[in-house]
């Protein structure tokens, strides 16, 4: 299928890896890894941050999920917007408003305006997000050199997180505003390089003009869900303001799906939907990342409340995942040519299962080594394999004018995953709270929690479990239609119209 971009010309399959894409490729990284650092060390800031500003505790979670808010409501006006007014422009300007957003967030004496510059954040990380990935998608071309792009590209979410924390307890240490500075001179230095490297075009033609109403009614109700789900837990989720609220989202997706269906330039092609190999990346995407949200909530918890460990004591427990999931960026390109994106989806969420299950031996008293290292380096290993996959997956088989929009849809499910059962899991801990709050009550109030998080990993493994079993062929097969071959093989060998 002919595209209707103007674009640079892609390197064949066979070509090797020029300074230029390297370096194009090291811009897209470091705006990706300060994304997830900015995530993983505002959690560890916020006791400083309530001290310092003389906030509430009320108050003092919209730090965290003002970021969360502006992020996951605007990805798919975001990814949509890449697409129709230039890739490189859309991750040039939202860049640069992250690095002015940083600085100020670092400079600010009042909750509201820190809450506020976090909220700026969030929204140009939802423009960097899919543009990112998207301009991955069409600068390497589908195989080998985009699953190794991929590979090393979403590890670094991984990295970011994994250091932030680290970095997050050295720096508070001083201050938590340098928390909030460290991101503004890195993202200036990848803005002043992309501005040399990313390569221009990219930009949609005869697209039929702008969705306006699928844009506000898209961007409406993904604020809203967002918003719904991290006041639930306090509002209470049987609560008539969560309830109203949840009705209001549907009845907005409802009237969204109508407006999409008549739009000649949709927000989101809903016929993209029908690939079974798109939806289960993007139910995998949602439950692979949901579980590890919850996970990684509760052990923190564990490790700072009921044992007592440090911030930075908590953020070395978590490294070896991180750095597992690092060593390993460069290797899983190649893994994917092997074996293919459904193999290593299921592997992932076996190895993150076991490690999930492993972590509910947990006690007062735990052996790192043989209790939570084992864990860790599970986690990491189904990490390493599965988030890179879903990825390519993902983006396979989708044509270059709507790489943005399927990059934004697979960023919104990856937020509102976590979001969504970062939520359900606090609720059932919640729900659980002792009213004598010795450790080994506390510690009981957190295993249901983890029994969710486990249960969330089975199913986005039983998902994964069906693409397997519709890409195998029938022994009596002679004919297949074509369509029926590319969803078949659309976790393994990328196909195009």
């Amino acid at each position: 299928m002919t595209s209707p971009l103007t674009t640079s010309a892609a390197p064949s399959p066979a070509a090797r890896w020029t300074p230029r894409l390297w370096g194009t490729l090291l811009v897209l990284c470091a705006a990706m890894f300060l994304d997830a650092l900015d995530v993983s060390m505002v959690g560890v800031a916020l006791p400083s941050i309530g001290s310092e500003l003389g906030l509430s505790t009320s108050t003092l979670q919209w730090v965290v999920s003002g970021y969360i808010l502006g992020y996951g409501g605007l990805l798919l006006l975001g990814g949509r917007t890449a697409d129709l007014l230039g890739r490189r422009q859309v991750f040039l300007v939202a860049l640069a408003v992250f690095a002015l957003a940083s600085l100020l967030g670092g400079l600010v004496d009042s909750g509201p305006l820190l809450i506020a510059s976090r909220f700026v954040k969030g929204l140009s990380a939802a423009f960097t997000a899919p543009a990112g990935l998207s301009i991955i998608a069409t600068t390497f071309p589908e195989g080998p050199l985009r699953n190794r792009a991929l590979s090393i590209y979403t590890t670094c979410a991984a990295t970011g997180y994994s250091l932030g924390l680290v970095f997050s307890g050295l720096l508070t240490e001083a201050s938590w505003r340098f928390t909030m500075l460290l991101p503004a001179p890195v993202a200036l230095i990848a803005l002043l390089v992309g501005m040399k490297l990313l390569p221009r075009g990219g930009r949609e033609r005869g697209h039929g003009g702008y969705d306006v109403p699928g844009a506000v009614l898209g961007t409406a109700s993904m604020l809203l869900l967002v918003f719904t789900v991290v006041q639930a837990p306090e509002a209470g989720w049987a609560s008539a303001r969560t309830i109203l609220s949840f009705a209001a989202v549907a009845v907005m997706l409802i009237v969204f799906v109508r407006v999409e269906r008549r739009s000649p330039s949709p927000l989101i092609r809903l016929g993209v939907l029908r690939s079974g190999s798109q939806v289960r990346a993007q139910l995998g995407a949602l439950t692979f990342v949901g579980s590890y949200t919850g996970f990684q909530f509760l052990v923190t918890l564990y490790m700072q409340q009921v044992l007592g460990w440090s911030a930075l004591h908590t953020a070395l427990a978590f490294l070896p995942a991180g750095a597992l999931v690092a060593l390993s960026a460069t290797k899983v390109g190649t893994v994917i040519d092997r074996f293919g994106t459904g193999r290593l989806i299921v592997l992932g969420f076996v190895l993150m299962t076991a490690g999930y299950a492993l972590f509910l031996r947990i006690d007062l008293d735990p052996v790192y080594a043989s209790v939570i290292l084992p864990t860790m380096l599970l986690v990491g290993a189904g990490f390493a394999l599965s988030y890179p996959s879903l990825n390519v997956q993902a983006t396979n088989g989708v044509d270059e004018h709507e790489q943005g929009m399927v990059s934004g849809l697979l960023n919104t499910s990856v937020q509102v995953g976590g979001a969504i059962f970062l939520a359900v899991v606090t609720a059932v801990v919640t729900a659980h709270a002792p009213e004598n709050a010795t450790p080994q009550a506390v510690l009981d109030s957190y295993r249901p929690g983890l029994i969710v998080v486990t249960i969330v990993a089975v199913v986005g493994l039983l998902l994964s479990l069906s693409g397997l079993r519709r890409s195998r062929p029938t022994a009596h097969s002679v004919v297949v239609a074509r369509s029926t071959v590319k969803e078949a093989d659309a976790d393994r060998v990328p196909v195009r119209d």
